[in-house]
């Protein structure tokens, strides 16, 4: 973990088309809500919001207080303006610092554009950037980080099992609900989570040609690899669906519509 995130909120009186009064004095809206708790409805100026934003992302605990009371929150979903790319309201779950959360962790690749093979010549493509992660909120680490060092011709790859996880941090794999039902294939084995590719080694004329042959919008088989594995981002692990469901209703009749 890197340093601390604290971020102090100030109670939100105004809410529906009045936030847009808020937004133009330079606040933003924010809701937290979570399990046990009644959805709080506050407030900070923008700048502050969106440098917690910045440097938390979905990933790092954030230190709340209010009116007095400290909470442990992840920012859970931020509304950004299509248009002009502002943040507009952010939405913090509140979490017990006891109980394991998921987030989702940048992979970090170390040696692009020094590595042995992008010396050679060759290309090296990323096709997982993020994971998710199961954690104590305070073990949660900022990204996960590999190696290019062991990659050495084309074909080469980096895949999940290679990552060395920090201590207490688990990959999560999710369970496409779908069986085989063909009784041939029962012995066939689903693949591993940790088996997914992170990055592989192209020669650059191969990427061409499958570029060329595709008119020019081929797809890594490896990218698609990656997306049955690590797109999945719709499981709760807290419970509290509902409360978000809840919450973020009331938001929506007022902050979510511009």
């Amino acid at each position: 973990m890197g340093n601390k995130i604290t971020l102090t909120l100030e109670p939100r009186e105004l809410h529906g088309k009045k936030v847009q009064n808020l937004r133009d004095q330079g606040i933003l809206p924010a809701i937290i809500y979570g399990p046990g708790i009644d959805p709080i409805s506050v407030q900070a100026p923008q700048n502050v919001l969106e440098k917690v934003w910045k440097d938390a992302g979905k990933h790092s605990p954030v230190h709340i207080t209010v009116d007095g009371k400290r909470k442990i929150a992840m920012i859970k979903d931020a509304d950004v303006d299509p248009v002009k790319g502002e943040l507009r309201h952010i939405s913090f779950h509140a979490v017990n610092q006891k109980n394991p959360v998921v987030a989702e962790i940048p992979i970090h690749l170390l040696g692009v554009g020094e590595s042995d093979v992008e010396r050679a010549g060759l290309v090296v493509l990323q096709s997982i950037e993020r994971i998710e992660v199961r954690a104590l909120p305070m073990d949660l680490p900022e990204a996960l980080e590999i190696s290019l060092d062991s990659l050495k011709e084309a074909g080469d790859r980096l895949v999940l099992g290679d990552i060395t996880l920090p201590e207490n941090v688990e990959f999560v794999e999710h369970t496409t609900g779908h069986q085989n039902d063909d009784e041939d294939d029962d012995d066939v084995e689903a693949p591993k989570l940790t088996d997914l590719t992170v990055a592989t080694v192209y020669e650059p004329s191969a990427l061409q040609a499958a570029n060329e042959a595709s008119g020019g919008d081929a797809e890594d088989e490896s990218e698609v690899e990656a997306e049955n594995g690590a797109e999945d981002e719709t499981q709760s692990t807290d419970g509290d669906k509902k409360a978000e469901d809840k919450s973020e209703s009331k938001e929506s009749n007022g902050d979510a519509k511009k």
